[in-house]
């Protein structure tokens, strides 16, 4: 209800009463605006009520509330509202500018100045953390800060005096986790890893989980990629061998291949795969792995002899769909 003047022997009717107890409760009916608007002096005492889907202001002037007038005010809308000074003093400790849902209520202390009590703000705020290892902090309780203590990709060293038992498993190895990928039912041309190699790491580490082809006889393929091109040109040097339970070890390779053979079966591959000599941009690519679904352990070695700075890989099948998960690390230089 607006703020009212009332005589002496005055009766109220019950709306009256009704509209007068829910000002008191910081309720009563809204005045909708969908534009920006200018306050009045019959606002006291009410809810303006802002809807609009762009952005909007509120503006407050002077000479038009008593010291201890209040207006309360909300944002429905998409568009963000600002409590702006006209000729009034407006005062907080929050913020002016109102996001969808937010609101608040101007205390008007004086005809020229007020205070804005803002709703604590669940929503829209900026994470202002950028990069990994960062923590946060704030100087007031709607100013959050970043404390950078670390950079993206950084491996941490143990200081002395702690003890082995809390040493991170990554700093004792050296190595960093640069990326995890599930994938499932994928076309035989496989699926690209772009982006995981750079010259921040000269070595890397590969792990194979459960790598399987839709034919299980299907030849698992690895091929290095750059600016999101796959290396296919016939330098490809290897050599495998592969070891069943119950016969005499097998042998393969080529030095003249487009790919990276890694085997002639697929059926449940697993094992881990080195790389290093990237530096140099003619990687080495070397590891153990087992096929569990066909009891083979298989040996792996290979160059590529092209220089080129490569970027990722290719993981592939000869024939058909592949499904498995591949993590890859990156190993400390020093």
């Amino acid at each position: 209800m607006a703020k009212q003047t009332f005589t002496t022997g005055q009766v109220l009717t019950a709306a009256q009463m009704t509209s007068l107890q829910q000002t008191a409760m910081g309720g009563g009916a809204a005045t909708a605006k969908t534009a920006s608007y200018v306050l009045t002096a019959a606002d006291a005492g009410t809810v303006v009520q802002m809807n609009a889907a762009g952005a909007t202001t509120i503006t407050v002037n002077t000479a038009l509330f008593a010291a201890g007038d209040s207006v309360q005010i909300q944002n429905i809308g998409a568009g963000v509202c600002t409590v702006t000074a006209g000729t009034a003093t407006v005062t907080t400790a929050g913020s002016l500018a109102l996001s969808q849902w937010e609101g608040g209520n101007l205390y008007f202390t004086s005809t020229s100045a007020c205070i804005f009590f803002d709703i604590v703000q669940t929503s829209g705020m900026t994470n202002p953390m950028t990069t990994t290892g960062d923590t946060i902090y704030s100087s007031s309780g709607s100013t959050p800060a970043r404390l950078g203590i670390g950079s993206t990709g950084q491996v941490l060293t143990v200081a002395a005096g702690i003890p082995s038992w809390a040493t991170p498993a990554v700093a004792s190895s050296g190595l960093t986790f640069i990326q995890r990928s599930t994938f499932s039912g994928v076309a035989n041309t496989g699926t690209t890893f772009d982006g995981v190699f750079s010259t921040t790491y000269d070595s890397y580490v590969i792990v194979l989980e459960n790598c399987t082809a839709a034919t299980g006889t299907d030849d698992p393929i690895f091929q290095f990629r750059y600016s999101g091109t796959t290396e296919a040109s016939s330098n490809y040097f290897y050599s495998r061998s592969y070891q069943p339970w119950n016969a005499s070890p097998t042998y393969a390779g080529s030095n003249s291949d487009t790919k990276f053979v890694l085997e002639h079966e697929m059926g449940n591959l697993n094992g881990t795969l080195f790389i290093n000599n990237m530096g140099n941009q003619r990687p080495n690519l070397y590891g153990n792995m087992v096929n569990y679904l066909y009891q083979y352990f298989l040996t792996f070695g290979g160059n590529l002899y092209q220089t080129r700075a490569y970027t990722g890989f290719l993981w592939s099948s000869s024939s058909s769909n592949v499904s498995g998960t591949i993590t890859v690390y990156g190993m400390a230089k020093s």
